[in-house]
């Protein structure tokens, strides 16, 4: 059976729609919805045999739990403990783009935790997505709507090109206004375990204290069991290889001057005017001190990559304060850690990601 799609406005989502989907949903079917982050695939949360079918439908690993979208605090406190010292900060920064590892209350599937003791929870502030989940009258586990490793869809048509079958509906309301996932914050430790829409400066107000930026939410990954969605394995790569520079303009013309038509190029709007001509194939992810334009393109642009005539593309590192914190752990994620700040450094790894396909060459001419 083919996905359907729902085309409902942002600002006045048509119930009749909503509540065809939500009917999917509470009969144990999947459907793809927006956030204010990024495009989600959701299920019905307190029924595990519908959550094992996101698992199956992304190619998702089973120990990488999934994020809970309530439409209330209600809600909220029905799978999880809220913390009474915290929940009048708490209270301040939702509904928002924020995740929070609480302990998990009896009847979470474990589809849905990983076994853990703990369960992530957001309140979404897009209407579509309360909407949804108010209509459904459950909670949603919703893993952003893409195929494992692959960008995240900002876009219902990113999410249509993932999912051909095993979604019921895919609710189409328009481009994400952050295009970047939620923060996750643990509030047991507190410490982000994901950098996000929402920036450590505005936890750090809400909170009075600065959370700390634990070293798997550099883009590292951890071993074992994670506690929270993308902390251990490859995330939001494109099909073809990516490099992410950190160097200056001086050093990326040099790589533009000897591979000009063979890589694109995504980076600030200053950048792409330095470069000129030198670049046949530019992604503007905005000017230079735009991050809220830079993180809602990034999806968008990551994707684009793949439908482009180059054989890999260049990334330009962002600023690391706000949401530049996101877009970077993004950026490392999706190049593998092929990190360089210098012309020389990325001919090392462009040899490389060039080698396999003189190899082939070789074989087919033979």
């Amino acid at each position: 059976m083919s996905v359907i799609m729902l085309n409902v406005n942002p600002n006045r989502p048509d119930l009749s729609k909503i509540r065809l989907a939500a009917k999917a949903i509470k009969s144990g079917k999947l459907v793809v919805f927006p956030t204010e982050t990024v495009y989600g695939i959701g299920a019905n949360a307190l029924d595990g045999k519908a959550c094992m079918k996101i698992f199956r439908v992304k190619g998702r690993p089973q120990d990488n739990p999934l994020i809970v979208h309530v439409s209330s605090m209600e809600m909220a406190e029905r799978i999880a403990e809220i913390p009474p010292k915290y929940r009048k900060q708490i209270m301040a920064l939702w509904p928002g783009p924020l995740t929070l590892i609480l302990k998990a209350k009896a009847g979470i599937p474990k589809e849905v935790t990983a076994g853990l003791p703990t369960v992530a929870v957001r309140f979404p502030s897009n209407l579509v997505a309360l909407a949804l989940i108010k209509a459904a009258g459950v909670p949603i586990a919703a893993p952003s709507a893409n195929v494992s490793k692959r960008p995240s869809a900002t876009e219902a048509s990113h999410a249509a090109s993932y999912f051909r079958k095993g979604v019921a509906y895919i609710i189409d309301s328009g481009i994400s206004s952050f295009g970047i996932e939620s923060t996750i914050l643990d509030l047991s430790g507190f410490r982000i375990l994901r950098p996000g829409a929402m920036t450590v400066e505005q936890i750090s107000s809400a909170f009075m204290k600065r959370p700390i930026l634990s070293p798997e939410a550099t883009a590292k990954g951890v071993k074992g069991k994670p506690i929270s969605p993308g902390m251990k394995y490859l995330h939001y790569s494109p099909e073809k290889p990516l490099l992410l520079f950190t160097g200056n303009r001086a050093e990326l013309a040099k790589i533009f001057k000897r591979h000009g038509n063979d890589a694109a190029f995504i980076g600030s709007e200053e950048s792409c005017m330095a470069l000129g001509d030198l670049v046949k194939n530019k992604l503007v992810l905005g000017r230079r001190n735009d991050q809220r334009m830079a993180a809602r393109n990034l999806f968008r642009y990551l994707i684009k990559l793949d439908s482009l005539d180059v054989n890999f593309g260049i990334a330009e590192a962002v600023p690391e304060n706000g949401l530049g914190t996101a877009v970077m752990n993004r950026l490392r994620k999706a190049s593998g850690n092929r990190e360089c700040a210098s012309a020389y450094e990325a001919e090392r790894f462009i040899q490389k990601i060039k080698a396999p396909k003189m190899r082939h060459k070789a074989k087919s001419s033979h």
